[in-house]
Protein backbone atom coordinates (compact mmCIF):
# COMPACT_ATOMS: atom_id res chain seq x y z
CA UNK A 1 0.00 0.00 0.00
CA UNK A 2 0.96 3.17 -0.63
CA UNK A 3 -0.53 7.10 -0.20
CA UNK A 4 -0.89 9.46 -2.49
CA UNK A 5 -2.58 13.42 -3.65
CA UNK A 6 -2.20 16.02 -6.00
CA UNK A 7 0.14 18.80 -4.34
CA UNK A 8 0.87 21.00 -7.07
CA UNK A 9 -0.49 22.67 -10.25
CA UNK A 10 1.65 23.87 -12.45
CA UNK A 11 1.39 26.57 -15.24
CA UNK A 12 4.30 25.75 -17.66
CA UNK A 13 5.41 29.23 -19.48
CA UNK A 14 8.43 29.92 -21.68
CA UNK A 15 11.08 30.63 -19.56
CA UNK A 16 11.13 34.37 -21.46
CA UNK A 17 7.17 34.83 -20.61
CA UNK A 18 7.25 33.39 -16.99
CA UNK A 19 7.80 37.44 -15.10
CA UNK A 20 4.53 38.08 -16.97
CA UNK A 21 2.78 35.14 -16.74
CA UNK A 22 3.39 35.13 -13.10
CA UNK A 23 1.85 38.81 -12.55
CA UNK A 24 -0.77 37.42 -14.46
CA UNK A 25 -2.33 34.66 -13.15
CA UNK A 26 -1.09 36.25 -10.04
CA UNK A 27 -3.65 39.24 -10.68
CA UNK A 28 -6.48 36.33 -12.25
CA UNK A 29 -6.22 34.53 -8.86
CA UNK A 30 -6.37 36.74 -6.42
CA UNK A 31 -2.39 35.64 -5.19
CA UNK A 32 0.91 36.88 -4.44
CA UNK A 33 3.45 35.58 -6.67
CA UNK A 34 7.00 34.50 -4.89
CA UNK A 35 10.04 33.28 -6.44
CA UNK A 36 10.58 29.98 -4.41
CA UNK A 37 13.95 30.04 -3.08
CA UNK A 38 16.22 27.43 -4.33
CA UNK A 39 14.29 26.83 -6.94
CA UNK A 40 14.39 29.50 -9.54
CA UNK A 41 12.17 28.16 -12.68
CA UNK A 42 8.79 28.40 -10.04
CA UNK A 43 6.98 31.39 -9.32
CA UNK A 44 4.85 30.53 -6.31
CA UNK A 45 1.29 31.71 -6.78
CA UNK A 46 0.55 32.22 -2.74
CA UNK A 47 -3.04 31.96 -2.16
CA UNK A 48 -4.65 31.10 -5.15
CA UNK A 49 -6.14 28.07 -4.06
CA UNK A 50 -6.69 28.32 -0.47
CA UNK A 51 -6.73 25.02 1.35
CA UNK A 52 -6.10 23.40 -2.13
CA UNK A 53 -2.86 22.44 -4.11
CA UNK A 54 -0.06 24.91 -4.48
CA UNK A 55 0.03 26.26 -7.66
CA UNK A 56 2.67 27.72 -9.73
CA UNK A 57 4.49 29.09 -12.49
CA UNK A 58 7.24 27.01 -13.90
CA UNK A 59 9.64 28.36 -16.12
CA UNK A 60 10.02 25.66 -19.56
CA UNK A 61 12.28 25.48 -22.67
CA UNK A 62 9.40 24.14 -24.09
CA UNK A 63 5.45 25.35 -25.42
CA UNK A 64 2.52 26.40 -22.40
CA UNK A 65 0.69 24.24 -20.95
CA UNK A 66 -0.27 22.74 -17.65
CA UNK A 67 0.56 19.82 -15.70
CA UNK A 68 -0.15 18.16 -12.22
CA UNK A 69 2.21 16.69 -9.70
CA UNK A 70 1.15 14.06 -7.04
CA UNK A 71 3.46 13.53 -4.34
CA UNK A 72 3.67 10.14 -2.97
CA UNK A 73 5.35 8.56 0.00
CA UNK A 74 6.40 5.42 -2.67
CA UNK A 75 7.45 6.84 -6.38
CA UNK A 76 7.70 3.58 -7.69
CA UNK A 77 4.41 2.40 -6.87
CA UNK A 78 2.74 5.53 -7.62
CA UNK A 79 4.07 5.39 -10.96
CA UNK A 80 3.65 2.27 -11.61
CA UNK A 81 -0.43 2.83 -10.62
CA UNK A 82 -0.86 5.69 -13.10
CA UNK A 83 0.96 3.30 -15.72
CA UNK A 84 -1.67 0.82 -15.28
CA UNK A 85 -3.86 3.57 -15.46
CA UNK A 86 -2.41 4.30 -19.21
CA UNK A 87 -0.19 6.80 -18.63
CA UNK A 88 3.03 6.40 -20.50
CA UNK A 89 6.63 7.08 -18.41
CA UNK A 90 8.30 10.48 -20.31
CA UNK A 91 11.50 10.96 -18.41
CA UNK A 92 13.23 11.22 -14.91
CA UNK A 93 14.59 13.99 -13.33
CA UNK A 94 16.36 13.60 -10.01
CA UNK A 95 13.70 11.37 -7.81
CA UNK A 96 10.47 12.61 -9.78
CA UNK A 97 9.21 10.66 -12.86
CA UNK A 98 7.33 12.31 -15.62
CA UNK A 99 4.50 10.73 -17.20
CA UNK A 100 1.90 11.59 -20.28
CA UNK A 101 -1.74 10.48 -19.71
CA UNK A 102 -4.08 9.35 -22.44
CA UNK A 103 -4.55 12.36 -24.23
CA UNK A 104 -1.45 14.11 -23.86
CA UNK A 105 -1.41 15.93 -20.67
CA UNK A 106 1.79 15.84 -18.82
CA UNK A 107 2.32 14.90 -14.98
CA UNK A 108 5.17 14.37 -12.47
CA UNK A 109 5.50 12.10 -9.83
CA UNK A 110 7.47 13.09 -6.69
CA UNK A 111 8.33 12.38 -2.87
CA UNK A 112 5.99 14.23 -0.26
CA UNK A 113 6.80 17.92 -0.31
CA UNK A 114 3.97 19.23 1.81
CA UNK A 115 3.59 19.39 5.42
CA UNK A 116 3.48 15.86 6.75
CA UNK A 117 0.56 16.72 8.68
CA UNK A 118 -1.00 17.66 5.23
CA UNK A 119 0.15 14.85 3.50
CA UNK A 120 -1.33 12.49 6.17
CA UNK A 121 -4.59 14.06 6.09
CA UNK A 122 -5.24 14.50 2.57
CA UNK A 123 -3.67 11.71 1.06
CA UNK A 124 -5.27 8.34 -0.79
CA UNK A 125 -4.23 5.03 0.04
CA UNK A 126 -3.97 2.79 -2.87
CA UNK A 127 -3.47 -1.00 -2.73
Amino acid sequence: MHRSRVYAVLIDTPAAEAGAAAAFWAGALGATARPLEGEEQFISLHGAMAGGPLVAVQSVDDAPRYHLDFETDDVEAETDRLLALGATEVSRWMECRVLRAPGGHLMCVLPVESAKEVFEAEAKTWP
